[in-house]
């Protein structure tokens, strides 16, 4: 059955899902070549094996430190991340959080898309000599993008089913290319430097590959704890099976593509490179993963897309979102496709968006802590049923010092980013390496935590939700 729920509070009766299944979502949809590609930057870098190895590791970690813990807000609220950030935000500054991962899911979701959709069409080409002209690749792409929106309109429980098996089979096909490409593999071998020396270029890989892949998660997470009940499952269980899973959902696929990266010899074409210096016998996996990989990395994006897109519209339905923002995702894959150079998109892409959801999720994290994981889950709820008032009205519905410590923070972080296509002014007080999500979160705490004062007792029990004629303009939270 197609789910009916879109960012309002799930029902407790219907909170059935067990931490296992969250790790098996975080698995099983990060098995593919849309998180693949990733592992090829750093060698596109010049980075040898063993130091992208290192690269991926020491930012998948970091990344995972810092994002996990997010997977306890919606365990506690029952509905999405960027939603539940109205307790923080307020309820319409939690559109930030909507507007951040939608972005975040838009970029990801037409990056998985023309990544799968070439493995497919180059598969295809060495088994039957399909021709890899545009129209072997707009039809291959739009009929990824038709799988990936159906599994995503019909929802999480069909997701959480199709993941389930994505896990063992993908990881199998994986594991397979080990042994096919591992006769050309060479661990020391490296090029060019891409900053010109191995430490910023290192640092670079770090942010870029490895830190990326957990940020991608900020305003995911909670896609699926909300569907745990914490009254069932408590909170170091949700946070272990999150981090597991982020570690091995992220890191197998990553490992995976700088080895095969190394392997064929990969420049700045991995996808060309890895089906020419494939054993004719790994083909056909390579082509299943193009496929139900792909299905399944995008189905999920696009499901958290259709919820941040009716959090933005409440008026339009989580399956009337998921089919806007499907071909929006399409349109974006075309452009990838033939219009922007590979390699300076996906870096220029990630690295942006790192420097922006950085700080908002440091500021979820700090309220999470100061509330202790109590919530008015009504008072989340009020911009979707179009109503003022409540506990996190704030000022007309904004935190001014959390929005603020937001914007200051991402600003510096985007004057600190340093990618192939733009590099901000303050890379000269850093040597030219890229801290923008250092800065951005670290500045963006310490404001934060100036110009706001922690809450008194429990959040969720301080102010019940108000009628609209009756609304505040302040709330006794407003720092």
């Amino acid at each position: 059955m197609i789910e009916q729920h879109g960012v309002d509070t799930i029902p407790e009766a219907e909170r059935t899902s067990t931490p296992r299944d969250v790790l098996s979502i975080l698995v099983g949809s990060n098995l593919a070549f849309g998180v693949v590609v990733f592992g090829w930057l750093p060698v596109s870098f010049g980075l040898s094996f063993w130091a992208s190895a290192a690269a991926l590791i020491l930012g998948t970690a970091l990344g995972i430190a810092l994002t996990a813990p997010l997977a306890l807000v919606s365990l506690r609220t029952a509905t999405n991340l960027s939603t539940s950030s109205g307790a923080f935000f307020g309820v319409r500054g939690r559109l930030l959080g909507s507007v951040i991962g939608l972005l975040l899911s838009l970029g990801y979701t037409a990056l998985a898309l023309w990544v799968g959709g070439d493995v497919v069409v180059g598969a295809l080409g060495r088994l039957l000599g399909l021709p890899a002209g545009g129209a072997s690749y707009v039809a291959t792409y739009s009929v990824l993008a038709a799988l990936s929106a159906t599994a995503a309109v019909f929802g999480y429980r069909l997701l959480l089913k199709l993941e389930r098996v994505l896990m063992w089979a993908m990881g199998a096909l994986l594991l397979a290319g080990l042994f096919a490409f591992s006769p050309h593999f060479d661990g020391s071998a490296h090029g060019g430097y891409l900053l010109g020396g191995f430490w910023p270029t290192w640092l670079l890989a770090v942010v870029a590959a490895g830190l990326s892949g957990p940020i991608a998660f900020i305003t995911l997470l909670g896609d699926y704890t909300r569907y745990v009940s914490p009254a069932r499952h408590g909170d170091r269980r949700v946070l272990g099976a999150t981090a597991a899973g982020l570690f091995l959902g992220l890191l197998v696929p990553q490992l995976f593509g700088a080895f095969t990266a190394v392997a064929t010899g990969a420049g700045d074409d991995y996808v060309g490179s890895l089906i020419a210096g494939a054993p004719l016998w790994i083909l056909l996996p390579l082509l299943l993963n193009g496929l139900l990989g792909t299905a399944g990395n995008t189905g999920l994006m696009l499901y958290s897309m259709g919820l941040d897109l009716d959090a933005i519209l409440p008026r339009a339905t989580r399956r009337q979102a998921t089919y806007v923002v499907a071909g929006v995702a399409t349109g974006l894959v075309f452009l990838g496709h033939f219009v922007w150079s590979a390699q300076d998109a996906v870096t220029s892409f990630v690295l942006v968006l790192t420097a922006i959801g950085t700080p908002w999720a440091v500021i979820t994290l700090i309220g999470h802590r100061r509330c202790r994981g109590d919530y008015d889950q009504r008072s989340l709820q009020v911009y979707n049923r179009g109503t003022r008032g409540g506990v996190y009205w704030y000022r007309a519905g904004w935190n001014v010092p959390a929005t603020v410590a937001w914007a200051v923070g991402s600003a510096v972080g985007l004057c600190a980013v340093g990618t192939p296509v733009y590099r901000g002014p303050l890379l000269a007080l850093t040597g030219g390496v890229d801290l923008s999500f250092v800065l951005s979160g670290v500045l963006a705490a310490l404001l934060h935590l100036l110009l706001s004062r922690p809450a008194r007792g429990r959040v969720g029990r301080l102010m019940a939700p108000v009628p609209e004629a009756a609304a505040p303009d302040r709330s006794p939270l407003d720092g």
